[in-house]
Formats: structure tokens, C-alpha cells, sequence
């Protein structure tokens, strides 16, 4: 039976579910963002993982070869990122109709949109910057807590504890991020005030996801929610991976107080990929939140979002039971 959701996110996205596929540096590409699309989410491309903005022309016309829904370009801009001004005049010019941010400051992005019809997401990771993102325009805020894969806030709060935090400091809607890839943590979203999730580390373990090697879905398969590691909080730029000997070797040098230049090498996009590409867990890493205790299998997306509303459902019902068996009779 296919369900609808109303939410301010499903409206402002025009989405069947408020499910947002993260940006997945090095992943998220066609298939994926199809894939999340065309079961009622909204799927994106990553451009900063492409090489130049003719790839992800390419990239965007491929897509929409693939779905007719919505979907969206993520950028993850940060302070070793590549200049992204052409990139954005792609998905400009592609009429892409949402624009998601992840790291470094989001404003200039924002005001490049403006006068355009595009939806903008920021990732916040504290209410601070969420008061900021509305406050330069932002449509909407994903507010990731501290059990999420790739790049964190460097507060170690957690999304029980944000998302509420954050529902409560700004107007636009939220999306709860970090911890979540069932209905059950799909549900708590909603109950903590957010409007729609935004998930990662799940749709890596998807088969949709044609672009991660199969040793990374494995070790996401085997970890529980203890084999991770959080890397680079020497640097100031805290980020979440499935343990493997690169990221050990990552925390074994920060540990002897290597700088930057000591461990850019180590903390690459090539070491990155090495393992996400290549299966090499010895010498590369890969993106994981603390999530992974709850991923057993690799579904496609359409199956994984099945799954989930029928386990919401299941969670609304034992909640008004719960209610139910508390009344006076």
C-alpha cells in the first residue's frame, strides 16, 4: 500500500516521504539519488566528489533520465575544499530544484540562489548554527548529533538532545540526522519535533549504492554500533568512520600529536576511496556513523523504506496502546 506523509518538509521539498539521502562523498551519484527519488525520498548527487563542473552536468542530465521527482545537489564545502562557484552554476543552470550544504560557511551558496527557485538545506551540528542558517535564509536545517558518520560538531551532543534543542531555536523546519536508519529511529524524529530525517550511513549499505566496494557493505554489516572511530578531532574537524588499520593508523598519529601536513596524506580523498573503491582496510577509511549496530543486510532503497514505515506504524500503534492501557477505566 503506498502511504503519504504532510509535512513542512514533504511540502517544501514536494517529497512523498520527509526521508533526505545524505551527500555521501564519492557515492552519491545517479543511482543512488534515483533510487531515493523514486521511492518517495529525496535523492542527491554529490558534486564535490566530481572531477569539473562538465561532470556533473553529466551527472544531473543522467539523473534525470532516471526520475522524474524531486532531488538535490549536495556541496560539501569545507576548509581544504575545492573552489565551488562553477559547480554551483551547473546545478543552477540544470534548474536543480534543491541545494544541500554541508561544512564551511553556507552563505555565500545561499545568497548565489537567491532568485532562483531552490531549496536550501544546511547541516548544523549546534543550535548556534542553526539560529545562523535561518538567519541568512536557509529553508530549512538537518541538525546532526554526534553518533553520525563523516564530519561532526565539536560539541559531542546527540541527536535526542539537538534535534529538540534545535527545533526549539529556529522557525523553518528541521531534519533530524545522526543515528538513524530504521522506523524506530524515524519515528523518534518526528517525536522529538523534526519534520523528516536526513540519513547517510544506511543507504551506503543498499544495493542502489552501486558505487561502494562490497568489503565496505561487509564491514558495515559486521560492526556493531562500538567499531567506530572519530578521526581528525586534533585538527578541529571532527569526523565518524568504521574502524579499519587506516583510520587506527589516522588516530595513532594524532595521538602522537601529528599536524596537518603530518596526516593530509592519511585523511584523504585517496585514502577515502581506497577503501570505499577498493576494499583496502589497511591503508584507507571509510564514512560511518554509529548506526551501523542497526544495519543487518543490504536491501534496495524502495525495500529499505517498506521496512521502515511498516516498523513506524508498529511504533504508533504500541504507543497508543501504551496510552490506552493508562486510562481509567
Amino acid at each position: 500500500m503506498v502511504i503519504f506523509m504532510k509535512t513542512r518538509v514533504t511540502e517544501l521539498l514536494n517529497i512523498r516521504y520527509p526521508i533526505v539521502q545524505g551527500g555521501l562523498a564519492y557515492l552519491a551519484y545517479s543511482e543512488l539519488a534515483a533510487a531515493v527519488s523514486n521511492a518517495g525520498g529525496l535523492g542527491q548527487i554529490t558534486a564535490m566528489s566530481l572531477p569539473s563542473p562538465d561532470a556533473l552536468r553529466t551527472e544531473i542530465r543522467k539523473l534525470k533520465t532516471m526520475t522524474d521527482k524531486p532531488f538535490g545537489v549536495n556541496f560539501a564545502i569545507g576548509q581544504h575544499g575545492r573552489p565551488y562557484e562553477h559547480m554551483l552554476d551547473v546545478a543552477i543552470e540544470e534548474q536543480v530544484k534543491v541545494i544541500s550544504i554541508t561544512g564551511g560557511n553556507p552563505e555565500p551558496l545561499i545568497r548565489r540562489t537567491e532568485g532562483h527557485d531552490i531549496k536550501t538545506l544546511v547541516l548544523v551540528a549546534s543550535v548556534r548554527q542553526a539560529v545562523k542558517a535561518e538567519s541568512i535564509g536557509a529553508d530549512a536545517v538537518m541538525a546532526v548529533g554526534q553518533e553520525g558518520g563523516g564530519h561532526l560538531g565539536r560539541d559531542d551532543v546527540g541527536t535526542i538532545v539537538l534535534v529538540p534543542r534545535v527545533v526549539d531555536a529556529v522557525r523553518i523546519p528541521v531534519l533530524a540526522s545522526g543515528g538513524i536508519g530504521d522506523g524506530r529511529g524515524f519515528t523518534a524524529a518526528l517525536a522529538l519535533g523534526a519534520e523528516g530525517v536526513e540519513m547517510g550511513t544506511r543507504f551506503i549499505a543498499t544495493k542502489e549504492c552501486v558505487h561502494a566496494h562490497p568489503a565496505y557493505q561487509q564491514a558495515l554489516l559486521a560492526a556493531t554500533e562500538n567499531d567506530t572511530s572519530v578521526i581528525k578531532r586534533s585538527l578541529g574537524t571532527p569526523a565518524r568512520v568504521v574502524r579499519t588499520g587506516g583510520s587506527d593508523l589516522i588516530l595513532s598519529k594524532e595521538a602522537e600529536g601529528a599536524n596537518y601536513e603530518q596526516l593530509k596524506d592519511l585523511i584523504s580523498g585517496k585514502r577515502n576511496r581506497a577503501f570505499i573503491y577498493e576494499g583496502d582496510d589497511q591503508h584507507g577509511f571509510g564514512w560511518a556513523g554509529q548506526v551501523i549496530g542497526l544495519i543487518h543486510d543490504v536491501p534496495t532503497v524502495s525495500e529499505l523504506f517498506e521496512r521502515m514505515f511498516a516498523q513506524t506504524d508498529a511504533m504508533i500503534d504500541r504507543l497508543q496502546q501504551i496510552r490506552s492501557a493508562n486510562e481509567p477505566s
